[in-house]
């Protein structure tokens, strides 16, 4: 009982010290008290978010989705359930001024089976749409054969070899066998396969053939498709280097923000050391330091505070990564 009511208090000083922060009402509080509460396990901000709940009759999100400054965007970012943050990502890629499909392609493929269908669950309630209806009006030519054709996929997650080394004869058959490529059976394969098992057939191939899926896919009679199935296949085999190589473009032109904030609040706990890695592979500099250069600042406007308040909270996530779990 004594365990118990200490945890609820503890989740009510977290819940107060959110309230008093984001209203404005404790202007002395130590930030790095408030990154300590964002960057807990998921299981805790879920608690928070009850509790918070409970002492003021408003959800925080809500009051999060209020305020307009860079911090408050990424801490609503962080609380947010997953499945309802990337439903809520990938309708304002779908539906913004342009059609942002990185980040269409990176929500769809990078995600596990169960992830994405919790995904399309939560787009559904919350728009009163169905996702793949949504990304066939608005995606075009082999790219969206290729995208519902994963979102397709029914499968449950599994991880069967002898299925993998089948699939990989057919895949290696539809590029090799003849004049063109097979693309039918390519699709069938990514619409009945989970992820997990895709993983599996990708490895099977190389085993099979010396050398990765993708690499046969830079034929020349493979044109466009086999460019946009390169990019599908490095989301779903290895999401870490498809992400360092995204930050890598972006920085490159100078707009890295919020896909560093995108990145480091949805894969802090899932895959985000190894991110760090292929990034510093490719650039030779780690994602902390290329957080430092681009949000914390010594200046005193406000914009600027907020903005460095955001490399505060990445940091804290990256450096709490361990033992996280989703």
């Amino acid at each position: 009982m004594n365990a118990n009511r200490q945890q609820l208090t503890a989740l009510e000083a977290d819940s107060v010290c959110l309230h008093n922060f984001f209203s404005g009402n404790s202007t002395s509080m130590d930030p790095k008290r408030i990154m300590e509460i964002l960057a807990a396990n998921t299981e805790t901000i879920k608690h928070i978010r009850v509790t918070y709940r409970a002492l003021y009759n408003h959800e925080l999100l809500h009051v999060l989705a209020q305020l307009h400054d860079s911090f408050s965007r990424a801490a609503y970012l962080r609380v947010s359930e997953a499945s309802k943050r990337d439903a809520e990502i990938i309708r304002a890629a779908l539906f913004g001024s342009n059609v942002d499909l990185n980040t269409i392609i990176e929500i769809i493929c990078t995600q596990s089976t169960s992830e994405l269908k919790s995904c399309e669950q939560a787009y559904q309630i919350k728009y009163n749409s169905k996702l793949g209806k949504d990304v066939s009006d608005k995606t075009k030519g082999s790219m969206k054969e290729i995208l519902m054709g994963v979102l397709k996929t029914k499968k449950e997650e599994r991880d069967d070899t002898s299925l993998a080394i089948c699939d990989a004869k057919v895949l290696y058959e539809a590029i090799e066998s003849g004049r063109y490529i097979d693309q039918k059976n390519i699709i069938l394969i990514l619409a009945n396969r989970s992820t997990c098992q895709m993983k599996t057939t990708f490895s099977s191939f190389k085993q099979l053939y010396g050398h990765e899926f993708k690499k046969i896919l830079k034929k020349d009679k493979c044109g466009e498709f086999g460019k946009n199935l390169r990019i599908v296949i490095q989301c779903i085999q290895s999401p870490e280097k498809h992400y360092a190589k995204q930050l890598q473009r972006r920085l490159m032109v100078g707009d890295v923000q919020t896909l560093l904030i995108r990145i480091v609040v949805s894969r802090f706990n899932i895959d985000i050391k190894s991110i760090n890695s292929s990034f510093t592979v490719k650039t030779g500099r780690t994602l902390e330091s290329l957080i430092r250069n681009e949000f914390c600042s010594s200046s005193s406007r406000d914009s600027d505070k907020s903005k460095s308040l955001v490399g505060d909270l990445l940091i804290a996530l990256i450096n709490n990564s361990k033992n996280m779990s989703r």
